[in-house]
């Protein structure tokens, strides 16, 4: 061969080497999970200082609660595609930037529609952010190294759901430097400086390696379909039910089947659709989507539900409330670190074990209600909440883990978006759904009594969410 041959040979470049998550990189991606869910229910006991303060209507208040749950969910499949595009660190920095900023406005609305918009524009900016966590874990983690990431983002998730109510209530009765409720927007903006100096050193860029343009008609009919449902539940109930909502209501699924055919279009012809229906042939993802929405629909509802009952029914404060459900924040901590290990051993089978301990704890606590009303708090909820938070636990973390195990690294912001979403939509519709069963109740049958019944409705959906784990792939990839 001759050393012209050799010089004319093409050679290749050196293949890009895999981008690797380390442990701060984690940390400061699981950071954000924690901000848009901890925001999701830390307003919860501010609002009727809110409503004080800002002169606004119940009807307004609930815009304050249901203009963040809206925008979050109707985007979130939006923020997964643009950052497969664009680049997930890109997105996941503004996306937080942004958060920040938000924050910040929310905390010096000098009105409460000031507040509204700010919570609205809060919400997006946490649809830029969110999907780019979960996508950057299956982007740059394999193995053990994913599991145990996926097993700490499901804890981070649950467990900042549990630690939104209790900080809010913490932060309001500190009344820090007078902000009053300010302040439960305003921590936010130090967490989000810090995090934004901690991501831009830690955080790699991923993104897809066949990025796929937005679907236009798609983002619009999936936000349409979302609106349709969502804000007519969530904002029914304070409007006194109008024409409006109905109209919504029946709209939905009409719009929704539009969504579908157009999506299903998109995929036949060859072109990228936001949702590409492709991705419910993955058992595993369409699966533990329907495990996703009676737990997520039960979670919500019951925060809105005991933290209503124990500070209207039982007198307690906000405080008092919030550290009420410290029992189940903190088993829900250790039992979620304790998921890998269990899951590698006894496979999704902890889901169904996971579900049985949660129905015992929801036993035990409308139990407690039934015997110790209206002397109900900390010791009496102690062991009901405790062994609800092992069940949920051994629940929400695994789930995470199952559906995105056969997600595509390609695909992994549309699939963290679907995710996302679902859950998303059942966190809105849990306080609209079991919040509206409880309020509606508590005027024929006393506190006391709709607190039980509501929490056994509860009990029903921890039933469906066990039969339903029994049809999980055994093993986790």
């Amino acid at each position: 061969m001759t050393t012209e041959s050799l010089t004319s040979r093409p050679v290749r470049p050196p293949a890009a080497p895999v981008p690797v998550l380390g442990g701060l990189g984690l940390f400061a991606v699981l950071l954000a999970a924690a901000l848009p869910l901890v925001d999701f229910f830390i307003v919860n006991v501010a609002l009727p200082t809110i409503g004080t303060d800002l002169a606004a209507s119940e009807s307004v208040l609930e815009l304050v609660v249901a203009g963040y749950g809206v925008s979050y969910a109707v985007l979130l499949v939006l923020g997964g595609r643009l950052g497969d595009l664009f680049g997930r660190r890109r997105l996941f920095l503004g996306g937080m930037a942004a958060f920040g900023l938000t924050s910040l406005a929310c905390g010096l609305a000098p009105d409460a529609w000031s507040l509204v918009a700010a919570r609205v524009a809060q919400g997006a900016s946490a649809a830029a952010m969110l999907p780019q966590v979960l996508a950057t874990i299956q982007a740059t983690t394999t193995g053990p190294r994913r599991a145990k990431a996926m097993g700490l983002y499901g804890a981070t998730a649950g467990l900042s759901m549990i630690a939104g109510q209790i900080l809010g209530g913490v932060l309001v009765a500190a009344d820090i430097a007078g902000t009053g409720w300010r302040s439960v927007f305003l921590v936010n903006v130090p967490v989000v400086l810090a995090g934004l100096v901690l991501a831009v050193r830690v955080v790699p860029e991923t993104r897809s390696p066949r990025p796929e343009p937005v679907d236009v008609p798609g983002t619009f009919l999936l936000a349409a379909s979302l609106l349709t449902l969502l804000v007519p539940l969530t904002e029914g109930r304070a409007a006194g039910w109008p024409l409006w909502t109905w109209l919504s209501l029946a709209a939905f699924p009409f719009v929704a089947a539009a969504f579908y055919a157009v999506e299903r279009r998109a995929d036949r012809e060859g072109r990228t659709p936001l949702v590409p229906p492709s991705l419910f042939a993955i058992v595993s993802l369409r699966r533990g989507l329907l495990l996703v929405l009676p737990f997520s629909i039960g979670f919500s509802g019951f925060m809105f539900v005991i933290a209503v009952a124990l500070q209207e029914g039982a007198g307690l404060g906000p405080v008092a409330a919030g550290l009420a459900l410290a029992p189940l924040a903190v088993v829900f901590f250790v039992f979620s670190l304790l998921g890998p290990r269990l899951v590698a051993r006894y496979g999704t089978r902890v889901v169904t074990a996971g579900a049985v301990l949660q129905g015992v704890g929801l036993a035990l606590m409308a139990l407690a209600a039934w015997r110790f009303w209206p002397h109900l708090g900390f010791v009496e909820l102690l062991p009901g909440a405790a062994v609800a938070g092992a069940g949920q636990a051994l629940q929400l973390p695994v789930i995470y883990r199952v559906i995105l195990s056969e997600v595509p690294s390609a695909r992994a912001g549309v699939g963290s978006g679907v995710m996302i979403t679902t859950q998303q939509s059942a966190l809105a519709l849990g306080v609209a759904t079991l919040g509206t069963l409880f309020l509606s109740l508590i005027p024929g049958m006393g506190m006391r009594d709709a607190l039980v019944t509501t929490l056994l409705v509860q009990l029903a959906g921890v039933v469906l969410t066990g039969l339903l784990s029994l049809r999980l792939p055994r093993a986790v990839v």
